[in-house]
């Protein structure tokens, strides 16, 4: 499996008995790397064409059903260690094929008996982990069956090995990129967010690992490539909720991170959310974004962190 050496000593206990905060990402992350001061991408213009300059902004999570069914990732938080499940995987070659600590509770995208992504996301907090899954089914007692997997030390800016896919087309973690309902209620969204296009090039980006293209052509956004929501965007009109993830599209962005359905961020399924004050997002759409030139951000390949600036 890819998880690298320090993930066995990340989350353990400080001398005073008191395991460290687990954040969803290293402060120097690119997740939390600003991108409202880098420069627009000469192909921001195809890009934003290919992706759909008039379809509007949608954000994919809210709170409640639709058609019968809840939306948005859910996260299954985890505060202590719960034993290891045994998880088969069909594209194991790709994946992490052992170390899952999926809580027998574990909540599944969109419902069991979705017949979406079925992602499975799980923040082990006691451990400093996040587990996730694609199309994940459980298949009794501690087993389940997925696409594909992976396992991400939440401490470590390591990336995956060139190449490889995780749960999610970009081969990135989902967890750091879902808008989640506490820190919007707090006003502040403070990294990139996930967002799927509907086709992609057979390319990827730093930091992507995986491409997941529909053909190759350079007019279509790759894997890993930053949108922003432009700073002409007047975004002062917001309800609460939907301006703090508003503004976290000007200030760090979005990544495309899977296709899918034009201009859909991700955020949790949280019963917090209001979705009134989510739909005011709506009103935005394509032409409202610029693809960025983060190529500067990287430090190394394949490392997550920023370069220092």
């Amino acid at each position: 499996m890819s998880v690298t050496a320090a993930c066995l000593l990340s989350g353990a206990a400080d001398p005073g008995g008191k395991a460290p905060p687990c954040p969803t990402a290293p402060s120097d992350s690119f997740w939390h790397a600003p991108v409202d001061g880098l420069p627009v991408h000469p192909k921001s213009d195809q890009y934003v064409a290919s992706i759909g300059a008039t379809e509007p902004l949608h954000p994919d999570f809210g709170s409640g059903l639709v058609e019968g069914r809840p939306f948005g990732i859910p996260l299954t938080v985890s505060q202590s260690t719960v034993p290891e499940s045994k998880v088969s995987l069909d594209y194991a070659e790709e994946s992490d094929t052992s170390g899952y600590r999926i809580p027998p509770d574990a909540r599944v995208e969109n419902g069991p008996a979705s017949d979406g992504d079925r992602h499975v996301v799980v923040w082990d907090k006691a451990l400093c982990r996040s587990y996730e899954l694609f199309d994940a089914e459980r298949q009794g007692g501690n087993a389940w069956h997925a696409g594909s997997g992976a396992i991400f030390d939440l401490r470590s800016n390591a990336l995956r090995p060139d190449g490889w896919t995780s749960a999610d087309a970009a081969g990135l973690a989902i967890l750091p990129g879902l808008a989640r309902y506490e820190e919007a209620a707090g006003g502040n969204v403070d990294h990139a967010i996930r967002i799927t296009v509907p086709r992609s090039d057979r390319s990827y980006v730093w930091p992507a690992r995986h491409q997941a293209g529909a053909a190759s052509d350079d007019s279509l956004p790759p894997m890993g490539l930053r949108l922003r929501l432009k700073s002409s965007v007047d975004t002062s009109g917001l309800a609460p909720q939907a301006k703090a993830v508003a503004d976290a599209l000007k200030k760090y962005g979005a990544i495309v991170a899977d296709n899918g359905s034009p201009w859909y961020i991700t955020g949790e399924e949280n019963a917090g959310w209001d979705n009134a004050q989510l739909d005011g997002l709506k009103a935005f759409k394509g032409s409202d974004f610029e693809a960025v030139d983060a190529s500067g951000l990287q430090q190394a390949p394949d490392s997550g962190a920023v370069a220092p600036r």
